[in-house]
């Protein structure tokens, strides 16, 4: 069955070229406003990254950058028990750190959305940021100044007679995690109270009218839909604890390096750069792959 020919009138079709016309600009105009951004992300982000992945494909000769290209720095990197074991340690570090954020940021996020009053959140919030208002190397060096041997618990504990030497707390991967702890903790609750705030009350309100516990409610309302400001908070901190040199080099020292103490030891000491480029890369692999799956669970999770 054969239709018969559609017919535009003049009308109609300088209509839609004017759309074209105005559609063709729109874009043009937008192309433009993003500019500037696109040259920002190529000359400080993709210029680095392509010289960075070259310089991994590289190889280290001497005090000489050979242009060898090959994989042998990444074959070197998972064959070599020292820089491997580095990595095992970023990853133990960045884990812990998180699973304890998490299971400590929780019920203080709780406690601010449902149990402190609604005029008085606004000071929790602000005492919650407290932490962030010190410098990220200074609260290293306190926390530094109670674990050392000479620290505060050491000093305490034997002016009390409860130990007879000093205790090492610092300088091992527990301090590196306790630090991180103590800030990335106060991270998370905010994270995790900006979506509990935003659950509609009387989802609560017909959970109890249908019977539901408290715990009941909790597990099968509250959790499951604070469970993104959970893998916000949590992705945030794994990431920057992974990719930390600050904390674990004052707390945690160089008995366990972490990779990016290893990354700057083959920058400082051996001048390795291709080296240090092939890890730096592997660590850049390893968030992105967190980052890919954090974002897909969230997708799945909206569904």
């Amino acid at each position: 069955m054969s239709g018969s020919p559609v017919t535009v009138s003049p009308a109609d079709a300088e209509a839609l070229q004017r759309e074209r016309g105005a559609a063709r600009r729109d874009c043009l105009k937008g192309l433009g406003l993003a500019l500037p951004a696109l040259a920002w992300i190529g000359a400080f982000f993709v210029v680095p990254l392509a010289i960075m992945i070259g310089y991994s494909l590289m190889q280290q000769v001497g005090t000489q950058v050979v242009s060898d290209l090959g994989l042998q720095n990444y074959t070197r990197f998972f064959t070599q028990g020292s820089l491997r074991g580095a990595l095992f340690v970023s990853l133990e570090i960045a884990l812990l750190t998180t699973v304890i954020s998490v299971l400590l940021a929780y019920p203080l996020a709780w406690i601010l959305a449902y149990r402190v009053p609604k005029q008085w959140q606004w000071l929790a919030l602000v005492l919650a940021v407290l932490p962030f208002w010190t410098s990220y190397v200074v609260r290293s060096y306190s926390w530094l100044l109670v674990l050392a041997p000479t620290g505060v618990v050491n000093n305490t504990l034997l002016h009390l007679g409860l130990i007879d030497a000093p205790i090492r707390l610092a300088y091992n991967t527990g301090a590196t995690v306790l630090g991180f702890v103590h800030f990335f903790t106060m991270l998370v609750t905010l994270t995790v109270y900006a979506s509990l705030v935003q659950i509609n009350p009387r989802y609560h309100l017909a959970a109890a009218d249908l019977g539901a516990s408290k715990l009941r409610t909790f597990w099968h309302v509250t959790l499951p839909l604070s469970i993104p400001g959970v893998a916000v908070g949590a992705f945030i901190t794994f990431v920057i604890c992974i990719g930390d040199y600050i904390t674990p080099q004052i707390l945690g020292g160089m008995r366990e390096l972490s990779l990016p103490q290893a990354i700057m030891l083959q920058i400082t000491r051996r001048g390795d750069f291709p080296m240090a480029s092939a890890m730096a890369l592997v660590l850049m692999v390893i968030v992105g792959f967190a980052y890919l799956l954090v974002a897909r669970w969230l997708k799945l999770e909206r569904v």
